[in-house]
């Protein structure tokens, strides 16, 4: 697409950031003088975005947490199609999200049918809610996709589509003196680790961080010469601090911040304990087996049983076509339960390795950086 200069992006959460900082870097490689303008976080800020607002008060999922925010949501979202508007952008990118960035799109689209639209990250239509690729056909050109079987369902909705791969096979792997840094940093010497990852979203984190840190403890009573690390999101930092409590004695926090830390911190651990989501593939990519558990409010867990085409939620298992990942979701993720799963798998740890390396390399791992395939899809 010649003649492109200014790319007006939507992210809404922690892995949309991510995103979007990987397909900004790529653009300025292929763009010295491209200009940016939208809504993310703390690492497309870092890459020259200045966010019109910040990212967090869009990282609710489900209709229970939804719902209660409803009405700010609308404001929010009337400001970004504002703003979009008034950047006069050769091309609307958005990230993930897809609710908030579906009314976006809808009226950009409606305001000013000639700015390209473009979404990064399809819609899992796969799982649930089949309709929306033909829904999110209505105003999007084209679909840049993160998994290898998705463009030829978004191109049977009438978009463009193109695989681009995702940007977690790229990322630098945590060296040994990386790892032996992070260890020595906070007094952890050759202690076997317990990974926590309660979430990015507030929403999951209060949900989820009492049976992840009950469940922690579980799994320490029976080793008692491990100890838990807990990876802490942006948008959860002040409930975290003043939750530590519910975390064993002596827990680890970490803020996801320091990118080597972090991945020292995930190449170190024995065995990660996570909610469902992207981090399962960060997880993959360190070789770090885990046990997935992730539950909602009541009524978005009762809704999405109903609706759901598939059964699991775990990205490594659905590119691996495999169920190496075992999954304690919805009234399953009990705090007894987790525990169990994961010395199930401190049992038997490499029992996930196979997995984990078939979804890196069908992720593109060894090919062209993800973000720089990306932008080159934009201007396609």
């Amino acid at each position: 697409m010649a003649g492109v200069r200014r790319v007006f992006i939507v992210a809404g959460e922690a892995s949309g950031d991510k995103l979007g900082k990987a397909v900004m870097s790529g653009l300025k490689s292929l763009l010295p003088d491209v200009e940016f303008a939208g809504v993310g976080g703390p690492l497309m800020e870092a890459e020259g975005l200045a966010s019109i607002f910040p990212m967090n008060e869009l990282s609710v999922m489900g209709l229970a947490e939804v719902l209660p925010k409803y009405r700010a949501l609308l404001r929010r979202k009337d400001e970004t199609v504002t703003a979009a508007l008034a950047f006069e952008p050769d091309i609307l990118l958005t990230i993930d999200s897809p609710d908030f960035c579906k009314r976006v799109g809808k009226d950009v689209r409606a305001a000013n049918p000639a700015i390209r639209t473009i979404h990064y990250v399809a819609p899992s239509v796969w799982a649930w809610r089949p309709k929306r690729a033909a829904k999110l056909a209505e105003f999007t050109d084209k679909v840049l996709t993160l998994l290898p079987f998705e463009p030829d369902l978004m191109q049977a909705a009438g978009m463009e589509a193109e695989f681009v791969g995702h940007p977690v096979v790229a990322e630098p792997e945590a060296t040994s003196a990386d790892v032996a840094a992070f260890r020595n940093a906070h007094g952890l010497d050759d202690a076997p680790l317990l990974l926590l990852l309660p979430g990015s979203r507030m929403g999951e984190v209060k949900r989820l961080s009492a049976r992840f840190g009950a469940a922690a403890r579980a799994v320490l009573a029976e080793r008692s010469q491990m100890r838990a690390v807990v990876v802490v999101a942006d948008a959860v930092r002040g409930f975290i601090a003043e939750n530590q409590d519910l975390f064993p004695q002596g827990t680890v926090f970490l803020s996801p911040r320091d990118a080597t830390e972090k991945r020292a911190a995930f190449a170190a651990a024995d065995v990660a304990l996570a909610a469902s989501g992207t981090v399962s593939l960060e997880l993959a990519a360190a070789k770090t087996p885990m046990v997935i558990g992730y539950d909602m409010a009541w009524l978005s867990r009762v809704i999405m049983a109903r609706m759901l085409l598939i059964d699991t939620v775990t990205l490594v298992n659905l590119v691996s076509e495999t169920r190496a990942v075992p999954e304690r979701i919805g009234k399953n993720c009990t705090a007894q339960a987790l525990a169990e799963a994961v010395l199930d798998v401190l049992r038997a740890p490499d029992e996930q390795a196979a997995a984990m390396l078939v979804t890196m390399e069908r992720l593109g791992r060894g090919g062209e950086d993800p973000g720089l395939r990306a932008a080159k899809a934009l201007l396609n």
